[in-house]
């Protein structure tokens, strides 16, 4: 068990923390959501003992062992990788060096025996006989192959050393484990066999994470970080997201009765315990959810971006053409001989070599030339086109947000409407004045995307969107893009963006040549899976 007593913490002026009291139980995965810069990453340090509070402490239960997926992913470069993962035991590591020391001695005393032997017990009361065959199993099933176990972190290329110290903090079953974005870097496989473990994990989990099936999936409840309070509640990230939106909705209607209130409140909940998985997570939920009451559900004060993709006109049946299409990119080829059309209700999701994706949308954005084959745009098409690198609309730029904006506006120019569309993505005030060149990452994806509404284009191309997005603006552009009434091409790392959204799935393979099906995302996975 792992308890939060009064813990309050302040940056100059800036309140993070105040009195927060929270238990988090074992047997339950909590993820902890809160807008950006709300202290999740500062909160997830505080438990750890990384940070200290100003006021107040963190209880963990006697002899229970906590663990923490490290963020330095240098740390370790003289280590084996083995070794590396063990050292997540910190006590078991010791022991093991400790035992390892005596032994290698050459005048072997016999006090040092009786330390050996002491050692040997501890060794095997910490399970040390299975420490490499858990820890290869660990390695294994995030995709780490048994060639590597015992070479150094330096040559291991960066999103091993990730999965690495991933199976570091997972090793050893601790009593609590911390997670802060444990699916960056990595690939499908590995985020699947995450989910599986956390799913199975009879512990107590934190984790903190942008992407939303993976809360969805191995989350018994949400911590929600908002007003400097942290606040539990039962469900995964989509009950907490339209619950809270459902409260808002009804805190707003005054004059509804409260027996209204209430039957609403029943059918939204039994609404989302039918859809219930039958996993371990899901029958937890659903036990708790059919606790809940009108009171225990509260609105946010998170704010969500207005994003609507409107069309300025109705797209016509002729929409793309491709044909022979392919394109090399300093001596290498991404795509080869690529034939298809688009369709005016097509939403389709590009998968495969990132670099080949976008090297791909470039050409069909005519921001490069294809190196053989044709492009054939329909006459009644207008074109809006997200690039994953955004950098040049920005550098050196001495406007004000209000002048970056106005130069993609085909109609309407004044400081009232440029404002108004501004305040809607979340730049309100004084914001509208700063410099487009101090931006942070997610306000360039609000500026880009508030580009792209004002071409009202009919045909959107959009290179991993959701980057540097927070939770509330990804479900915000998940929303718009789901409403859209044009075609779509797009690529994301999103599960429930791209399942929410592509009604096609155009794979591209190593070879430059591309797979071509009209399936949802699930059912493409499941292809994958058999064909495996």
């Amino acid at each position: 068990m792992l308890a939060v007593s009064n813990v309050s913490l302040r940056f100059g002026d800036r309140k993070l923390f105040e009195d927060v009291n929270i238990q988090f139980n074992p047997g339950n995965c909590y993820g902890l959501i809160g807008a950006n810069g709300a202290g999740k990453s500062t909160f997830i340090k505080i438990v750890s003992g990384e940070i200290e509070p100003q006021t107040g402490n963190v209880i963990l239960g006697k002899d229970e062992r906590l663990a923490v997926l490290k963020q330095d992913h240098f740390e370790y470069e003289e280590f084996e990788v083995m070794e590396t993962v063990i050292m997540g035991h910190k006590t078991l590591y010791e022991v093991m060096k400790e035992k390892d020391a005596i032994y290698m001695k050459e005048d072997f005393s016999d006090e040092d025996g009786m330390r050996a032997a002491e050692l040997e017990g501890e060794f095997a009361e910490l399970n040390g006989w299975e420490a490499e065959s858990e820890a290869s199993v660990l390695l294994q099933g995030l995709g780490v192959p048994e060639s590597l176990h015992h070479v150094k972190m330096a040559e291991l290329a960066g999103s091993d050393k990730v999965k690495v110290l991933l199976a570091q903090a997972l090793f050893g079953k601790p009593d609590v484990l911390l997670l802060d974005e444990p699916t960056n870097h990595l690939d499908l496989k590995a985020i699947r066999w995450l989910e599986e473990f956390l799913i199975n994990f009879e512990n107590t989990v934190i984790v903190v994470s942008h992407d939303r099936y993976f809360l969805n999936k191995v989350c018994t409840h949400i911590a929600d970080l908002d007003f400097s309070k942290i606040q539990i509640y039962a469900g995964n990230y989509d009950f907490w997201y339209e619950s809270s939106q459902l409260a808002l909705k009804l805190s707003q209607e005054q004059n509804k009765k409260k027996e209204e209130k209430v039957k609403e409140l029943q059918a939204f909940i039994a609404r989302f315990s039918a859809n219930a998985s039958k996993s371990k997570q899901a029958t937890s939920r659903k036990k708790t959810l059919d606790k809940i009451e009108l009171d225990d559900i509260k609105p946010s004060s998170r704010r969500y971006p207005f994003v609507n993709f409107s069309m300025g006109r109705e797209i016509g049946n002729d929409v793309l053409t491709i044909k022979d299409l392919t394109k090399t990119v300093d001596g290498k080829t991404y795509i080869k001989d690529a034939t298809f059309t688009l369709g005016k209700d097509d939403k389709v999701v590009l998968i495969g070599n990132p670099l080949a994706k976008s090297a791909l949308l470039d050409v069909l954005a005519e921001e490069t030339e294809p190196d053989a084959g044709s492009i054939k745009w329909g006459v009644t098409t207008t074109r809006a086109y997200f690039p994953i690198d955004n950098s040049k609309f920005f550098e050196g730029s001495e406007q004000t947000l209000v002048e970056w904006l106005r130069q993609y506006s085909p109609e309407d120019e004044t400081e009232t409407f440029l404002r108004g569309f501004l305040g809607r993505m979340l730049f309100s005030g004084e914001e509208v004045n700063k410099k487009p060149s101090v931006l942070s990452g997610g306000e360039k994806v609000r500026c880009m995307l508030s580009k792209m509404m004002l071409t009202s284009a009919n045909v959107l191309l959009l290179d991993e969107p959701t980057n540097h997005l927070d939770l509330e603006s990804i479900q915000a552009l998940n929303n718009g893009l789901i409403a859209f009434k044009g075609a779509m091409i797009f690529t994301s790392h999103d599960h429930q963006f791209i399942q929410t959204i592509a009604n096609r799935i155009i794979e591209i393979n190593d070879d430059g040549t591309i797979f071509d099906k009209m399936m949802s995302y699930d059912e493409y996975l499941e292809w994958k899976g058999q064909k495996a």
